[in-house]
């Protein structure tokens, strides 16, 4: 099994690298664990705590599940992951079933910032792309996805994403393997770690 961890900050192309990585292997050979589903659930709280909620900050994750959830992946169990929602910031009644594949993804913004869930990855990979290009992708994301304002876009962006992500995201890739300029741009890169991928599997079979 190969674990590849894939970071970087919000709006970066991390998605679009994915589902190009994915797209050459067959769907049976990869699994996708995301970060996002790990967020703690803010249930217990009034909603107008929760819209204020630091989703770019590591307190927010619970990291320990993740962990395990991926740590039992590598040894051949599957997994329920959580499902999370960011207009309520809460976990769901249900879950997602992850079965064990040749392949496991894994990848949130700070996903290299823990040091038990790098040291699962075996590739460690970080998506770079200009702090505008990430902006506007921030801007149409959460506006159309999550239902907010122009203005509180703006706003969290520049109290926390923008703050957060040169305190902990952007400092992780110092741990990573191969980092990714222009995000899901960089054809060279993506066919590179995709390359890898399929010598890998290929030394399996």
């Amino acid at each position: 099994m190969l674990v590849i961890g894939i970071a970087g900050g919000t709006g970066s192309g991390k998605t679009t690298v994915i589902k190009k990585i994915m797209a050459s292997l067959s769907a049976n050979e990869v699994a996708l664990v995301t970060q996002d589903s790990y967020y703690k659930d803010s249930g217990h709280l009034p909603m107008e705590e929760r819209q204020k909620i630091n989703f770019d900050h590591p307190d927010a994750i619970e990291f320990d599940l993740l962990t395990q959830h991926l740590s039992e992946l590598k040894n051949g169990k599957s997994v329920e992951e959580p499902i999370y929602s960011y207009l309520t910031c809460t976990r769901s009644a249900e879950t997602r079933t992850i079965k064990p594949r040749k392949v496991i993804i894994v990848e949130g913004i700070l996903i290299l910032s823990d040091p038990k869930l790098r040291d699962l990855c075996d590739i460690k990979v970080f998506v770079s792309a200009d702090a505008d290009d990430r902006l506007i992708r921030v801007i149409n994301r959460d506006i159309i996805e999550r239902g907010r304002t122009l203005e509180v876009v703006m706003e969290r962006y520049h109290q926390s994403v923008k703050p957060m992500h040169l305190q902990f995201i952007e400092p992780t890739s110092r741990y990573a393997d191969l980092i990714v300029p222009q995000g899901g741009h960089n054809k060279v890169a993506i066919n590179i770690l995709t390359s890898i991928i399929k010598m890998d599997l290929e030394k399996e079979n």
